[in-house]
């Protein structure tokens, strides 16, 4: 009898063993409210590999004591479904797990549709996939859709040291010293993936010969073998992998093109895709911005060619972004505007919405002032006219404050200049 990996092995018997996912199984969120009341609908949970939708399906069906199956939509055929019909008659529910879920071919799916409908099966499907794109409308409009994140290294050095200490399922009949470099390594070279690096540090621990006194020493050097990605040094908090991010960010905002080179290079020997992918599409709209408006779009067409290329070919794309972002003009107007509009909102500077830009499309709007003497612009030539918008305590708000680093910004505050020249505030109207 094979033994099965330490990540099956692993897997949550409960909610409440779940790593990650803090926005759908933390004590008041959605799936945890659903197991608490044992009122479970069905779902589809769509994510990155490796960051928790078989966990989750196996804890809720854990907590709730329902039968639980698995089924792939890919291998497996229409009467492996029958027969979990047959015992959902019997018993009256099952959770099924049905991995790839957007592969279902129309004749399963009209099978599962009735049982879906009457509640006697509840389908917790999974998939990589935009459920939105890639699922039929017959099974999206039946499940509820949740989307789970890649998972952060504290995460998964939990649940590697969860593993080490676990003498039932995991590594704990093992004498073994991992340290934490280890650990942390492949917490990151993971890349959000627990499976991964869960069978990743099983290798390290069984492949690595004990010394005199039976113990296992695991290093980053075998970490990095284990999981064949070469490690950062780190130091023995982790800082300094947030460092690297850090420098590479402030590189680029300081327009050193070689220095964010550099930086992009050890992020990717590390393999950190995702932070790299992360880190390049803020950095374009937060520092380069409205000075160069296309550098964001074209950012994320580089992202998403370097998450179809995977490494080595992954660095080409981002290399071209990384260079572009770096000599590219820098306005960080939009940010600093939205941020001095939320800290008024948040300070409960908002003020009453003035009458006549209020919603008038209803019986009755008129007669309540709502929509009246709303100028339309489109009715003047010029597109524009003089009219207020912010309410009256804030009518003489200016969240945004132009640069003039770019070419569109320049034009930007062309227009905007010429607008506030022409437009004072009617204080009579409320």
């Amino acid at each position: 009898m094979s033994i099965k990996p330490l990540a099956f092995r692993m897997r949550p018997r409960s909610i409440e063993e779940v790593m990650g996912q803090e926005h759908l199984i933390n004590e008041g969120k959605i799936i945890y409210r659903m197991v608490k009341a044992k009122q479970l609908s069905s779902m589809i949970l769509y994510g990155p590999p490796g960051v928790g939708k078989t966990s989750i399906a196996s804890a809720i069906a854990g907590s709730t004591q329902f039968a639980f199956r698995t089924l792939n939509a890919v291998t497996n055929n229409k009467k492996d479904m029958e027969i979990v019909a047959a015992e959902a008659k019997m018993s009256g529910k099952v959770i099924l797990l049905l991995d790839e879920v957007h592969r279902l071919d129309k004749a399963k799916q009209d099978f599962l549709l009735p049982y879906l409908e009457n509640g006697m099966i509840t389908l917790i499907g999974a998939t990589t996939s935009n459920p939105y794109h890639a699922i039929n409308p017959a099974i999206r409009s039946r499940c509820q859709i949740f989307e789970l994140k890649a998972l952060e290294p504290d995460d998964i050095v939990t649940a590697l040291k969860r593993a080490l200490d676990d003498d039932e399922r995991g590594l704990g009949k093992y004498t073994t010293e991992v340290s934490q470099q280890a650990l942390l390594h492949l917490a990151t070279a993971s890349n959000g993936d627990v499976r991964s690096a869960l069978n990743a540090l099983e290798l390290a621990v069984i492949s690595t010969e004990p010394d005199n006194d039976g113990m296992i020493t695991i290093t980053v050097e075998i970490a990095e073998e284990c999981i064949q990605k070469k490690s950062f040094s780190h130091d023995k908090d982790g800082d300094a992998h947030y460092d690297v991010i850090s420098a590479f960010q402030k590189s680029i905002r300081g327009s050193d093109a070689n220095a964010a080179l550099h930086y992009l290079g050890r992020l990717i020997e590390a393999g950190d895709l995702v932070s790299i992918a992360r880190r390049l599409v803020v950095i374009a709209y937060e520092d380069i911005g409205l000075a160069n408006p296309q550098a964001g779009p074209r950012a994320l067409a580089a992202v998403e060619a370097a998450e179809r290329l995977g490494f080595p070919e992954a660095r080409i794309p981002l290399a071209n972004s990384v260079i572009e972002l770096c000599l590219s003009p820098k306005s960080n107007t939009a940010m600093i505007a939205i941020d001095a509009a939320l800290a008024d909102i948040r300070a409960g500077n908002t003020g009453d919405i003035p009458d006549h830009v209020k919603d008038a499309h209803y019986q009755g709007a008129k007669e309540l002032g709502r929509g009246v003497e709303y100028l339309y612009p489109h009715n003047y030539e010029s597109g524009w006219v003089k009219q207020q918008y912010l309410p009256n305590k804030l009518a003489s708000k200016k969240y945004y404050q132009p640069k003039t680093s770019g070419k569109f910004e320049q034009a930007l505050a062309a227009i905007y200049d010429k607008i506030e020249k022409n437009s004072k505030p009617n204080p009579t109207r409320k």
